[in-house]
């Protein structure tokens, strides 16, 4: 069985009013899964920007190496271009390693890609400057298989045109954010064929696949098709062969 545990995200992203619970209770949750990931060597945890300092300091108490990731813009992706940099110049300073971005994917399927060319190029160079790995969330719940193949393509474009060939390994486009509602029952995350359309179309780019990854089984082939990073609520569930309930 292959170990998954360095290709896994483990990820709480609920707010305090999404789950009912204190922001104390939250925390505390959060740092059960800081612990998890150091105990079972989870690559990174990704969590809400609100508990990035708290969960440095926990990280650099242990003296752990697991990555602390975040989301920035999460989960509409319509703020600003303004809104995105603030958030993200506040997360790295407060000790973020990795930047999940929500693409404004609202104004790509209105056709702005001047919007998102211009996100897209301020905050991955913020993150390339200070030597951060920048994720681009396109939630292809919403989108056509089409729309899918464009975007992943314009973001690999306008990478490699833009930065350096050596940064190219830390600007990952990531399916989902897992909080897009559809309708009819259709996964709201990644599923093997958007996936599959991701990583047709990334150039020199590496994919995460977030959302819907469920089984150890789901994993597995998911690595196998070339995704480097998967994000999901349920990482314990996955490394033991699982199956986990979980939507995200």
């Amino acid at each position: 069985m292959m170990n998954i545990a360095q290709y896994l995200d483990s990820t709480y992203l609920k707010t305090p009013h999404q789950s009912g619970l204190s922001e104390e209770e939250t925390l505390q949750k959060v740092k059960d899964l800081a612990q998890e990931a150091i105990d079972h060597e989870i690559f990174a945890v990704m969590i809400r920007p609100d508990f990035v300092s708290e969960i440095k300091k926990f990280f650099n108490e242990k003296k752990s190496h697991v990555v602390l990731g975040t989301v920035i813009g999460f989960h509409e992706g319509t703020y600003s271009v303004e809104e995105k940099l603030s958030e993200a110049e506040k997360a790295i300073h407060d000790g973020a390693d990795e930047l999940d971005f929500v693409i404004n994917y609202e104004a790509y399927l209105k056709g702005d890609l001047d919007l998102i060319k211009d996100e897209f190029l301020k905050c991955t160079e913020l993150c390339i400057h200070h030597q951060k790995v920048a994720k681009w969330i396109i939630e292809i719940a919403a989108m056509t298989d089409q729309q899918i193949a464009d975007i992943t393509q314009y973001i690999s474009t306008w990478a490699e045109e833009n930065f350096n060939e050596k940064d190219l390994k830390n600007i990952f486009i990531k399916s989902s954010t897992g909080f897009f509602e559809t309708e009819n029952g259709k996964p709201n995350g990644a599923t093997y064929e958007g996936i599959k359309i991701m990583l047709d179309n990334a150039g020199k780019l590496p994919v995460k696949a977030a959302g819907g990854v469920r089984t150890h089984g789901d994993a597995e082939k998911m690595i196998t098709m070339g995704v480097k990073r998967i994000g999901t609520s349920s990482a314990l569930a996955l490394i033991n062969d699982e199956s986990s309930s979980e939507a995200y």
